[in-house]
This record gives structure tokens, C-alpha cells and sequence, in this order.
């Protein structure tokens, strides 16, 4: 009588012998490595691990990643098994073995995608060719949050790349990930050595790298780094000399006399005092952390100072960043945060302006090369009389060359050509319903764009990136600050400015959905020739990491809470005390 049953395959004899000797009936094809030693481990009995049972096959340990079947690491029928038992204890230094191996190569691909990831989107925001589907844009900001350029296109990207890269490492110091954090400013040191050394000495983010450096070294207690240390600190001495003046003159000038700036100066010199120390160096380290101790005493602002500002309405955090940089002067505090939500008001104004601008770019579509249209190139085109929709298509396929794109447009039969096909192209968008247009507009109109800067450090106008970012950390706006409508100590700009950015952005879903048919119609994104020059793979989820992490905050940097810094001076002066004692 047949069976509906499939028959089950045949089983694989294969001979252990060592620790335990049998036969053992095993799939060959479905049976892993860790089935095997965990079969082994079994039949050995006493409740030994696993983990113990050593496997050795054809002269090699037969490891259980990457997960593979008996057949696939090499077995046979018949095959012959060495088995061994290794002590508890040693079995336990075998796992954490493994797995600290396992953790330092996944941290070392880590920073393979971050280096990868960073480099990508510099060069994309750089010369023009982000993606469609990014929600956010880099730009260059100095202090005032002004666009700039800075040197050269690949000065641009590395200077992009080395700021981003930073940025996420302070990131990480914040969450005290100090040893991941360093390896992430050893990268973003060499990228900032891509740029051109006689631009980056203008500003001050390099000493700020060396410094952030140097306090990893500290607190993770790595005294083998003590001569290295010393250098890293006179480099950011001579860095921040050179970017803020003699006393930091330059820098007080550019912040309106304010002491921003302090709390470096309090981390740099309990730096310079340590390693003075531990080189036997006594009076210098004396002399560096009494002058550490004197400005953190000057960061130690009055509760009551702190109580009128709240009282005023401002946010306690903020209050106190503001108090502690212009030496508890109520009067200037109250400015500088009113110039802060001024600033963000600006900000948020000119963030909705590039978004319309990003969108107009959208409806032209790439380059061959994928890049955008010029808008500057477009608008010279049209004072000059020609029609938008028809300049856009000829800087479009001639990679934005103006002088190409005037040519051709001045060339009647080229021209006459260009106005067919552009014409041929709406016949056929025409055939598609007004359902699916509508369904192509949705995700711009849905999508409202902030920039975010990460922290400028320059003081004579140059300065970090600027990125536009549609997912903003939760609790904060894409620019680092308080959620949208409320001004950065937290409560609700003066005026309408709520309502005002409101009616800007019905504004701009507005234009989107009326454009929506010169989105299809005017110029063809997707175009035989646009995709000669077929876009990269992408590390999505590492990109908006970085984009994400980006502050906006152009005082974040000299914002450090010196807690730290101040036991950590009481401890080495304590140190020198004792010494001077004995």
C-alpha cells in the first residue's frame, strides 16, 4: 500500500573519536556545526557545554560562524571527528575571545560605512547631485549662520566629511562611548588633512579635534598616549591662538565680548596641567591648573542669576548656557538669547525658500551625470528672454554648461528639435491619469524640510556644514533646538511667527500640487540620457545617522558642562599638595 509520506533522506554515518567515541547518523545537508558539538556534547554527558567540546575535521577546527551545514564545512559519509573537552574556564576565555573579536570587527565595519557614508554625501552636496529622495542638504555656514564657500570643490568635500565625521564623535562623547569616539576623530583628523592646511588654520574646529582627542585619552586613562598628548595640546594651543587672537581678542570681537569660549580654555589647560604632571613637570602643571580652577570658578553661575531668567520665561538650560557666556550679566543674557531665536526665525525663513528651490530642481530632473539643474545658470537663461521650461532641458543635457545650453538654444534647428522633443514627451505624459500625477507630487508636499548646521566654529567667516533634515531627533527640530514655533529658550516666538511659517508651508504644498504638471509635462526626469551615469549604492541608515546628528547649533561647541573638568582639577592640585608635603 503506498505511503503519502515523502521518504525521509538518508542518514550520514560519520566516526568521532577523542573525548567521545561512536558512530554518529547525522543529515549531512542539514546538520550545522554547532548541531554536531552540541550532539557530542550530549552523548559525553556530566552537563557538559557546548561551548567545551572542541570539533577538529581534515586538520582545522570546525568553527560554528559563519553558520554553515556538515557538507558545506567539508564532511563526508565516513567522515572521521576529533573531539576534545577543554576546561570550564577555559571554554569561558574561548567565548569572550570570540566575541570580543566578533565586536571588534563589527566595529571596525562600523567605521568603514561611516567613513563610506560620509564620503558619499560630501560628494553629493557638494557638487550638486544629491538624490531626490533625501530629505535634507549640506551646506557651509559661518558663526552668523551665512553661507560660504570655502577654497576649492574638494576642500568643500573634505571639509564636509571631516565635520560630519566630528560631529559624530562628540555625539558619542556625550553618551561617554569615549574609545568608539576616539576612533571616529582619528578619522575626521584625516579628513580635515585633505583639506588645504592654509584654509583650515582660519578656523578653529581642527583645535577643537585635537583637544576633543586629547580628553579621550584622559578619560579613558591611556597613559601610553602622554607624549603624543603633549603635542595634540600644543597643536590646539597654537590653533586657537592663531583662529581667536592673542586672549582670544578676535573671538570676544566676533561674540560681542562675550567669554563663549571659556570652558575650552578650562579643558585645554587642566590637559596641559596633567600632562605636565606625569612628566615631572611641577610648577608649569601648578601654574596650568590654578588657571583651569580660576575660569571654572567663573562658569559656576548663581542660582539666582539662573531664577530671574526663568522667572523672564526662559528655559533653565538655555538661561544658564547664556549666563555662563557673557559672565552672568543679566542684560546681555537676555540679548544673547533673544539674537539666538532671532536667528532661528531667519533660519527657518530661509530653510522654507531652499526648500521651493529643491523642489523647482526636482521637476527639471538630473543631469547625465546626476546632478541637479543650476537655478543660478537657469535664471541668467531666462532674463535673457528664453522660456524656463526650455533653458532648464538644455543646461539638463549639457551637464549645466551655460555656454553649451546658449548655444543650442540659439541654434534654431537645434532648438526646433529640442521644443519636439519636449513636446513628444508632454503628448505622453498626457496619457497617464490625473490620479497618478497626484500620487508622484504627494511625497514632496508631505514633506517639509528644516536644515541643520553642524556647530560653525570659524571666526572669520568660514565654517561647517549645513544639512536639511526631514527627521529631526524626538523633543527637538532638525536645527537642535526646541520644536518648531517656540524660540530657544522654549516658549513661543513673539509675534506670529508660528502662523507665519504655517501659511508658508500651505504655500509651498500649494505651488507643489499647481506644478504638479510641469513636473510631468515640462521636462522628462527620467529621460533616456539621465541615467548614463547610474547612481551609487547607498548606506541609507548611516547617512541619516549622520545627517541626523548634525545640531545647528553654532554655540554647542563651547557649551561643556566642566563638572568633570572641575574634580578632576581639585584632584590634580590635591596631587601636587601632597607632593610639595612630603
Amino acid at each position: 500500500m503506498a505511503s503519502d509520506e515523502a521518504p525521509k533522506p538518508a542518514a550520514d554515518r560519520i566516526r568521532v573519536v577523542g573525548k567521545w567515541v561512536g558512530a554518529l547518523e547525522v543529515d549531512l545537508g542539514s546538520w550545522t556545526v554547532p548541531m554536531l558539538r552540541a550532539e557530542v556534547a550530549r552523548r559525553v554527558g556530566d552537563g557538559v557545554e557546548p561551548e567545551r567540546v572542541g570539533l577538529i575535521f581534515g586538520g582545522r577546527v570546525l568553527k560554528d560562524d559563519p553558520p554553515a551545514s556538515l557538507r558545506e564545512a567539508g564532511l563526508k559519509a565516513n567522515a572521521k571527528v576529533l573531539s576534545s573537552l577543554t576546561s570550564p574556564d577555559r571554554a569561558k576565555e574561548i567565548a569572550a575571545e570570540a566575541a570580543k573579536a566578533k565586536a571588534e570587527e563589527e566595529h571596525a565595519a562600523r567605521l568603514v560605512r561611516l567613513w563610506d557614508a560620509a564620503k558619499a554625501m560630501s560628494q553629493r552636496h557638494t557638487d550638486g547631485s544629491f538624490l531626490e529622495d533625501e530629505d535634507y542638504n549640506l551646506d557651509l555656514e559661518d558663526q552668523s549662520g551665512q553661507k560660504v564657500m570655502f577654497g576649492s570643490v574638494d576642500d568643500m568635500k573634505a571639509l564636509k566629511m571631516a565635520l560630519m565625521l566630528h560631529q559624530k564623535a562628540k555625539t558619542q562623547m556625550k553618551k561617554k562611548m569615549y574609545k568608539e569616539a576616539l576612533d571616529v576623530l582619528i578619522m575626521a583628523e584625516e579628513a580635515f588633512s585633505l583639506c588645504d592646511s592654509k584654509l583650515i588654520e582660519k578656523v578653529d574646529n581642527v583645535p577643537m579635534l585635537q583637544l576633543d582627542i586629547v580628553w579621550c585619552y584622559f578619560v579613558l586613562r591611556d597613559v601610553s598616549c602622554l607624549e603624543v598628548a603633549g603635542t595634540r595640546l600644543e597643536k590646539a594651543r597654537v590653533g586657537f591662538e592663531r583662529s581667536h587672537g592673542k586672549d582670544s581678542f578676535r573671538f570676544r570681537v566676533l561674540q560681542s565680548g562675550r567669554q563663549a569660549d571659556l570652558a575650552i580654555y578650562v579643558r585645554l589647560e587642566l590637559l596641559e596641567g596633567v600632562v605636565a604632571y606625569h612628566n615631572g613637570q611641577t610648577e608649569k602643571a601648578r601654574g596650568s591648573l590654578t588657571s583651569a580652577q580660576a575660569k571654572y570658578l567663573q562658569l559656576q553661575v548663581p542660582d539666582e542669576a539662573i531664577s530671574m531668567l526663568m522667572d523672564m520665561g526662559y528655559e533653565a538650560r538655555s538661561a544658564k548656557r547664556a549666563l555662563k557666556m557673557t559672565g552672568y550679566d543679566i542684560q546681555s543674557s537676555v540679548d544673547l538669547l533673544c539674537e539666538e531665536r532671532e536667528k532661528k526665525i531667519r533660519r527657518q525663513e530661509e530653510d522654507r525658500e531652499r526648500q521651493r528651490e529643491i523642489l523647482e530642481q526636482m521637476r527639471y530632473g538630473k543631469t547625465p551625470m546626476n546632478k541637479a539643474v543650476d537655478l543660478q545658470k537657469l535664471k541668467g537663461l531666462t532674463n535673457i528672454g528664453f522660456e524656463k521650461y526650455l533653458a532648464a532641458e538644455a543646461l539638463r543635457i549639457n551637464e549645466n554648461d551655460a555656454e553649451k545650453a546658449l548655444d543650442l538654444l540659439t541654434n534654431p534647428e537645434e532648438n526646433c528639435i529640442l521644443q519636439n522633443k519636449i513636446q513628444a514627451r508632454r503628448r505622453r505624459a498626457t496619457r497617464g491619469s490625473s490620479s497618478s500625477r497626484a500620487a508622484r507630487t504627494a511625497p514632496a508636499t508631505n514633506n517639509p524640510q528644516a536644515f541643520v548646521s553642524a556647530p560653525p566654529h570659524a571666526v572669520d567667516g568660514n565654517a561647517p556644514p549645513h544639512a536639511a533634515d526631514g527627521n529631526p531627533p524626538e523633543g527637538n527640530n532638525a536645527d537642535g533646538n526646541l520644536p518648531e514655533g517656540n524660540d530657544v529658550d522654549g516658549n513661543p516666538p513673539e509675534g506670529n511667527s508660528a502662523q507665519l511659517l504655517d501659511s508658508v508651508e500651505a504655500m509651498i504644498n500649494e505651488e507643489t500640487a499647481n506644478q504638479d504638471v510641469v513636473m510631468t509635462d515640462e521636462v522628462a526626469v527620467n529621460d533616456e540620457d539621465t541615467n548614463s551615469h547610474p547612481v551609487p549604492a547607498r548606506d541609507v541608515s548611516m547617512e541619516s545617522e549622520l545627517a541626523h546628528e548634525l545640531t545647528g547649533d553654532a554655540l554647542d561647541d563651547y557649551d561643556i558642562e566642566v563638572s568633570d573638568e572641575g574634580q578632576a582639577i581639585a584632584e590634580y592640585l590635591s596631587l601636587l599638595e601632597s607632593a610639595a608635603s612630603s
